[in-house]
């Protein structure tokens, strides 16, 4: 391990799965262009990944995503009309959804064969240098943006980097479940990971800390993806790839400070909508005023 960890410049976005729990809503638009108030959640994946100090965004795409690639690309004429119609802080908005400085790579995965696969997909575009793995299904909303989090922690420790909060022990068949080396009772910010396992049933997990949509991977995650082979549902397995991992270097969990919201779910991205319209500088005040005008008719 190098005594200087290489700055992260690349960030990974899988976002070919179809959305399935939001149709018809996402039959002919991605699950990852649904808004949160006045942006889609990509964009606030892109956002955080930016923060984070990402360059080259890498998108592993499937069908019915052209959506993300027009998000993400300049559009002069609806500039030009917007500030035609003396609305320039409109046109700057548009303008602004993707810094000059940042290069977007669309890559599109043959068939659905797991977050495993997506990662595995992103190789080509990636030098031998550690990159983010982020997915926007899990919005997290941080005064230190999560990903930054953990690009400090990577440049403290060295090695893989995961997200991790506690859930319900009922829930541990819906997540990666991490074993860590620290005292029972005592949770560290961070800890090194013994042990990873996907979805075990509530009476086999070792713990209740559950790895969420934040990774940090160094270029060896490439040659255990390509090792695994196919695991639970047929598919290829991070988190499979990530336990042999663990057996050869140090990988680590991150218990990210923030507020995660589960948008892969309908009532995670009401709460996330109803959330960060609270916290909107223009609109929080008076969206707080209704829902105390709706409590009270339901009182």
């Amino acid at each position: 391990m190098s005594s200087s960890p290489k700055r992260i410049r690349t960030a990974v976005f899988p976002v070919a799965g179809r959305g399935t729990r939001f149709l018809p809503a996402t039959k002919a638009s991605p699950k990852e262009m649904l808004p949160i108030v006045d942006r889609p959640l990509i964009q606030y994946a892109v956002d955080e990944a930016l923060a984070a100090g990402a360059e080259r965004l890498i998108f592993i795409t499937g069908s019915s995503k052209r959506a993300i690639e027009d998000h993400f690309d300049t559009d002069t004429e609806l500039e030009r009309l917007l500030q035609a119609q003396g609305k320039p802080e409109l046109a700057q908005q548009v303008n602004s959804v993707l810094p000059s400085y940042a290069t977007c790579i669309y890559i599109r995965q043959p068939s659905p064969l797991g977050l495993g696969h997506a990662v595995l997909c992103a190789r080509p575009a990636i030098d031998d240098e550690p990159f983010f793995v982020h997915l926007a299904d899990d919005l997290i909303d941080a005064e230190v943006p999560c990903l930054k989090q953990m690009a400090d922690t990577y440049q403290q420790k060295g090695g893989c980097v995961l997200a991790v909060e506690e859930v319900p022990r009922s829930e541990t068949d819906k997540y990666g479940i991490v074993e860590v080396d620290a005292p029972q009772g005592k949770p560290s910010k961070v800890s090194r990971i013994l042990g990873i396992v996907e979805k075990p049933k509530p009476e086999e997990a070792r713990s209740t800390l559950a790895v969420v949509g934040r990774y940090v991977l160094t270029p060896e995650i490439f040659v255990e993806l390509e090792r695994v082979g196919q695991g639970a549902g047929g598919e290829i397995q991070l988190t499979d790839a990530i336990a042999r991992l663990v057996q050869r270097q140090p990988v680590y969990a991150h218990r990210f400070s923030g507020r995660r919201f589960d948008c892969g779910n309908k009532l995670g991205y009401l709460q996330a909508t109803v959330e960060l319209s609270l916290a909107h500088p223009v609109l929080g005040k008076d969206f707080r005023a209704y829902l105390k005008r709706v409590a009270a008719r339901l009182d």
